[in-house]
């Protein structure tokens, strides 16, 4: 049977763990040729690479830091060296931090809103410049956060309320050039950003698991196949779109 993504080139951002390795692996294992990129990670990257080429996909690890413009024309360019043409953008770096508003500084809220909006906007426009003229997908990660009311979140929140936003108004502004824009917004999934946030295992998981109507939080796997069908031809005429993915939960 034919792979949905044979022939075409992703890049997924913060790729070295979590949601963004397992998007990596899946989008390989349909044929993509996948930029792993990562900010500090070397190690992470290269491990997905290898799982990657280990299986007969095709991978590189890029390193650059999504909240600076000059990384992220590094890696576009790579990519086009490696491969030669771009597809594919997952715009998954993000930073993962709940804060009280007492400790909302000045400070909190750049690191939040450097690498969450600034860098997936850059990272859009790069890609954007790189396309060719059958276009390409473009796909966010964003949160149910963005919609749920959750305590000490305030500035988290609102990076991904802004992601949610950019993807309306991106979709529109590019789809004349057959780019579309959508976006996943996980509810609480078992990454790497959770465990050190100290969130596994606590009062708070167990209540979200109480009221999510599938009994459970998930797992990298539950969100990549989204992306799989984004990048793809199966959602050639959805652009725009914010999809949750949260066992129920709203």
């Amino acid at each position: 049977m034919a792979k949905k993504l044979e022939g075409k080139v992703a890049v997924v951002t913060g790729a070295s763990k979590g949601i963004g390795a397992e998007i990596a692996k899946q989008l390989a294992a349909e044929g993509a040729s996948v930029v792993v990129n990562y900010a500090s990670s070397k190690e992470g990257a290269d491990r997905v690479v290898g799982e990657i080429t280990k299986k007969g996909g095709k991978a590189v690890a890029v390193q650059g830091d999504v909240s600076k413009q000059a990384d992220i024309e590094r890696v576009l360019a790579e990519t086009k060296k490696s491969y030669g043409r771009l597809d594919v953008l997952v715009n998954n770096a993000g930073v993962y931090e709940f804060s009280p508003i007492e400790n909302v500084t000045t400070e909190h809220y750049r690191k939040l809103y450097d690498t969450n909006v600034l860098g997936l906007l850059s990272a859009s426009r790069e890609a954007a410049k790189h396309f060719g003229k059958d276009g390409g997908s473009i796909v966010n990660i964003s949160s149910l956060v963005s919609q749920a009311s959750i305590p000490n979140a305030s500035a988290y929140s609102g990076t991904k309320g802004a992601v949610d936003a950019i993807t309306r108004s991106l979709s529109a502004e590019l789809g004349p050039r057959k780019i579309r824009v959508n976006s996943i917004n996980p509810g609480m999934v078992i990454t790497e950003g959770v465990k050190t946030a100290g969130f596994e295992g606590t009062d708070f998981q167990k209540d979200i698991e109480k009221r999510t109507p599938l009994g459970r939080i998930g797992q990298p796997e539950d969100i990549a196949p989204a992306a799989v069908f984004f990048a793809s031809g199966d959602s050639a005429w959805i652009t725009g779109e914010t999809l949750v993915i949260a066992g129920g939960l709203r």
